[in-house]
């Protein structure tokens, strides 16, 4: 008797060899036929290029629109707290700070208009601060170095840096 005969035979005289067989040929299929497997497609996370920024520059990242951005400078440093948009937005409690220098209005604890430099004048030295506005605005500072992503530096129109005192590096 053949090989061939043999498997006939035990095929025919035992179902529970039918099962094994049909189970055994499902496995070989499934194993040599392609699955479709797709991957989700990841995105890139949105690059943003360490600049510096003018007063004006800096003045189109308001928030006025869900798209746009929302920076703030503060010491020097531009910060982008677009995820705060909820309290840097034009509606938020800071809104009047959106794209702009906020170092005076930050150390002052005002959120009053004439904190805020002109966008068309040179920044503020804020060389009339108290020590305790000085304070202030280093907290300030420190907050938003542990919060937001640093994307640039605040500079004259000029393009010259802003004046890197020792009363603002806290030496």
């Amino acid at each position: 008797m053949t090989v061939l005969e043999t498997l006939q035979t035990q095929l025919l005289t035992n179902p529970l060899n039918w099962f094994l067989s049909a189970f055994l040929l499902y496995v070989v299929r499934t194993y040599f036929t392609p699955v479709p497997y797709h991957l989700p497609i990841s995105k890139h996370p949105e690059v943003t290029v360490f600049r510096e920024y003018t007063p004006k520059q800096l003045r189109e990242f308001d928030g006025r629109s869900l798209q746009t951005k929302i920076y703030m400078g503060v010491r020097g440093k531009v910060y982008d707290v677009t995820k705060g948009r909820n309290f840097y937005g034009p509606d938020g409690p800071y809104g009047n700070f959106a794209g702009r220098d906020a170092s005076r209005g930050l150390a002052k604890n005002s959120f009053d208009l004439e904190m805020l430099t002109p966008v068309d004048q040179p920044l503020d030295t804020l060389e009339d601060l108290t020590r305790e506005e000085l304070e202030s605005l280093r907290e300030w500072h420190a907050h938003f170095e542990g919060k937001y992503d640093f994307v640039g530096k605040l500079v004259n129109e000029e393009r010259s840096p802003v004046n890197p005192s020792s009363r603002w590096s806290g030496k």
